[in-house]
């Protein structure tokens, strides 16, 4: 410890910080290929296709990758040099592994760009793979490696799970005390950030795309077209689109346009040592490691060590003052004062081990700003609110990820849709309900998280509750476990005294179990209500309203005062979106969706109205609007007494709405339940909500009414077979691999878009289909995203699971190859590293309350 300390106060003497705020010209010198300064002795191009602003890998990158498809005119601006920011300092690691799903897809791209690149550039990148492992030393960490094992072996990601035995041949100067087990990815390993953009710009002018350095956004207009007018001291560019890449100081560059990009830098700290012989007498690099109870990665450097530690959010430091101020002009390849004391706790931890930094002399230490979003996950794509405007900020990762966004953005630029599901990565999924105190406080609480246990229904607290909180959320906090879902709080489940309380996260079954079995026990004979306010809600209205949801959906329109459910495809014919759409009026539509895809749909459906010259208005009323869900089979009892509405099954036919007053508040209630059971959905104004809630509670005492949450639906919806958008579908998957064949109106006169792709995906036959699930297993059940076998092979994934309280066994959603998906076919889910036998069963397993309905009418009838 003294060597480590007496390391750093020599630094001090050094004068480190002016050392480190002056980067070496051999380094960074600013000779960007064009000639100096990137030849703006000439006039910039006064047109372009897609204008990227931002030199870092991830810009650069970008630009690469759109010159690389062909699009033509592709301008890249940087305020000062390539790869100031954040790019120059990284410590350059790059990893296979992803806990996501779809990421794998990002890093996976990156790794096989990276291995390529210097051939196909001429450009060296100082890429070295010696592989990484995951540390786990204690059981708890051991069965999160387990997990995503699980959710691995479905991807071509190469990842195993090693032991003891293993990771000491691979890395011998571990203290292999409390090592348990390991997460060993062939491959990673780690790349110099700046020989990498320099490749990258190299390929980028290779196939035709510009670079200008020194070359600021002063002002960004848009035109009545859609298009853009990028203003620098150099000239305006017209463009087509722009994209903000422009790391810490994407928030500025957003607020030329009235957007405050939820982003803030935080500092991160890394530590090199001078050459440690036990390191420089090893034939071969050691894989980095990251200590996953310590909180730190470590690879070698040269002959030496380098470490990084992400300290907890009391510790943690934040550049909040540039939210406040802006980034200091000029700042761009300068450092953060260094501060060891900060990180102590994390080297103590590292040297027990890795023994041999015990004595390793500090010759750097760097600290730099990097850039957050609350989530930790970047804002990847175009932006509601403006068109043509696209992001690709907020990176914590940025160097793993610049080769794959690069690729994923551009190859949704070139055919107006993305490659594959990515909404976690959506810009969209913050809004007005995302302020400073809460950007930075999620950012605190996310870089502590680095290294946290992430189970299964993991919840984050910080920051929370936001303004987002519905009419009834007063009433309800103390009695329930508050789920987050894009700003909202809304019950996942209620306690009861004597139950186990808290958040526990856990791998297997946990506190919550129990509760929700009552729950859907409630559900099934009696009667509750669910806060289903988080509802994404638009009001489209016009004269072109049919014509305009006609094309963006593939069924047809219902009719005035009834419901159905209906899809907004990609033109590739994948699923974009589900929504409950309503006619409420002639030519007047109450459009539903999920919380998470909020401004993900509504973004689609205004580039289709701008696009298409619509004359309709849509409008988000989704913070004026609360919902209730009342659901049971004595729903229509508790109902009944608070209003003069006929609610009888022949006045109130499923998939009806109706206005009407409940409790003398005016309520549209909508017959549907995502329960599947007898129920309704019941809108009405946001400050009503409270009102009405405990009319209902009070009107429905006889019937034992009680309140039940996210959980309980979830399970409950899943043994009636309804299929969720972003798990069974999403832009990954096709409606009629799905099962959504009854909602797909294919001969519908409309053209609707992606109705092309799929005649021609019918045509062709499917390789894959949905199946369901029941599963034989023990303390555990299926959560989706889990690998499935058949005969030692994979042959899919799951997509949603849960337990199923009324039949007593778990179920599961999975895709499977169309020749194992007949019913009593067997095959094998994999969870926490044990393969449980799986049966393909016909759906559902529960009949919906509509059906039971009908069919009992059907049995008197005969």
């Amino acid at each position: 410890m003294s060597r480590i300390l007496n390391a750093f106060n020599a630094l001090m003497r050094r004068d480190f910080r002016r050392k480190t705020l002056r980067v070496s010209a051999r380094s960074f010198a600013t000779d960007d290929g064009d000639g100096a300064a990137g030849d703006l002795g000439r006039r910039l191009k006064d047109s372009a296709e897609t204008v990227v602003i931002g030199g870092g890998c991830v810009g650069v990158s970008l630009a690469y990758h759109l010159a690389k498809a062909g699009q033509k005119d592709v301008v890249l601006l940087e305020k000062s040099e390539l790869t100031a920011g954040s790019t120059w300092h990284a410590a350059g690691l790059t990893t296979y592994y992803h806990p996501g799903i779809n990421l794998k897809k990002i890093h996976y791209y990156s790794i096989k760009l990276f291995e390529q690149l210097e051939a196909e550039t001429g450009q060296a990148v100082g890429f070295h793979q010696p592989g990484s492992i995951r540390i786990a030393s204690t059981p708890i960490r051991v069965d999160e490696l387990k997990y995503q094992m699980s959710r691995t072996h479905w991807h071509p990601t190469p990842q195993f799970l090693i032991g003891p035995e293993k990771i000491q041949q691979l890395f011998p100067l571990l203290n292999m005390n409390k090592v348990l087990a390991g997460l060993y990815n062939p491959g990673d390993g780690h790349i110099d950030p700046y020989s990498l953009t320099m490749a990258l710009a190299a390929g980028a002018r290779m196939y035709g795309a510009q670079i200008y350095p020194h070359a600021p956004v002063t002002g960004l207009t848009p035109t009545a077209d859609g298009r853009w007018d990028v203003q620098t001291p150099h000239g305006t560019i017209r463009a087509n689109r722009i994209v903000n890449a422009t790391g810490f100081w994407a928030r500025e560059l957003g607020l030329m346009i009235g957007f405050q990009h939820p982003t803030v830098p935080v500092h991160h700290q890394y530590v090199v040592t001078a050459t440690v012989p036990e390191v420089k007498a090893l034939k071969t690099e050691l894989p980095v490691i990251r200590d996953l109870e310590g909180s730190y990665y470590l690879r070698q450097e040269r002959d030496g060590l380098l470490f990084g530690p992400y300290e907890s959010e009391e510790k943690m430091m934040l550049q909040d003052s540039w939210i406040r101020d802006g980034v200091p002009p000029g700042f761009g390849k300068e450092l953060f004062e260094s501060d060891l004391d900060r990180i102590m706790d994390h080297v103590e931890m590292a040297m027990e081990m890795v023994p041999v930094l015990k004595n390793a002399d500090i010759i750097n230490i760097v600290s730099g700003p990097i850039t957050y979003t609350p989530d930790l996950l970047p804002m990847i794509g175009p932006h509601q609110g403006a068109r043509n405007y696209w992001t690709a900020i907020g990176f914590g990762y940025g160097i793993i990820h610049s080769g794959g966004v690069g690729k994923f953005l551009s190859d949704w630029i070139m055919s107006g849709e993305p490659p594959y599901d990515l909404i976690e990565c959506d810009p969209n999924r913050y809004g007005h309900w995302t302020t400073v105190p809460y950007v930075c406080a999620k950012a605190r609480e996310s870089y502590g998280f680095n290294n946290v246990v992430g189970c299964p229904k993991e919840e984050r607290f910080a920051g929370r509750p936001t303004s987002r909180v519905s009419g009834v959320y007063e009433l309800l906090k103390d009695k329930c476990s508050m789920g987050f879902h894009a700003g909202w709080e809304q019950p996942h489940y209620f306690h009861k005294p004597g139950d186990d309380t808290g958040y526990k996260p856990s791998f297997r079954r946990t506190n919550w179990f129990r509760p929700v079995g009552r729950e859907c026990k409630l559900v099934m004979e009696g009667v509750g209500v669910i806060d289903l306010s988080p509802f994404g809600k638009f009001m489209v209205k016009g004269d072109d309203s049919h014509r305009l949801l006609d094309r963006l959906f593939a069924n047809t329109l219902p009719k005035v005062g009834q419901t159905n459910i209906s899809h907004m495809l990609t033109p590739r014919g994948r699923v974009y979106a589900e929504v409950t759409l309503t006619q409420i009026a002639p030519g007047e539509f109450l459009l539903i969706t999920g919380s998470g895809s909020e401004l993900h749909d509504l973004r689609w459906i205004e580039r289709e109205v701008s696009d298409g010259d619509y004359h309709v208005s849509v409008s988000n009323v989704t913070d004026e609007i609360g919902v209730l869900g009342i659901a049971g089979p004595k729903s229509r009892t508790v109902l009944q007494k608070l209003t003069d509405e006929d609610m009888s099954d022949a006045a109130f036919r499923f998939l009806l709405c109706k206005s009407i007053q409940l409790a003398g508040v005016p309520v549209r209630a909508i017959r549907i339940s995502y329960t599947g059971e007898l129920g309704w959905e019941l809108y009405m104004d946001m400050k009503n909500m409270s009102a009405v809630y405990q009319a209902l509670m009070e009107a429905g005492q006889d019937e034992d009414i009680d309140n039940f949450g996210t959980y309980a639906m979830s399970s409950l919806r899943l043994e009636k077979g309804f299929r969720a958008w972003g798990a069974e579908m999403n832009c990954d998957t096709n409606p009629l691999e799905a099962g959504l064949d009854y909602f797909i109106k294919l001969n519908k006169p409309a053209d609707f878009i992606g109705k092309q792709a799929l005649l021609e995906i019918k045509a062709q036959g499917l390789s894959r289909r949905l199946a369901f699930l029941t599963l034989d297993t023990d303390d555990i059940d299926p959560e989706g995203n889990e690998t499935v076998w058949h005969n030692g092979q994979v042959v899919g994934n799951t997509t949603s699971g849960s337990y199923s309280y009324t039949t007593q066994q778990s179920l599961a959603f999975a895709y499977l190859p169309v020749h194992l998906i007949h019913v009593g076919q067997q095959v094998e889910v994999e969870l926490l590293g044990k393969k449980y036998l799986a049966t393909v069963t016909q759906e559902p397993l529960v009949l919906t309350e509509p059906t039971r309905t009908r069919l009992q009418k059907k049995s008197k009838r005969s």
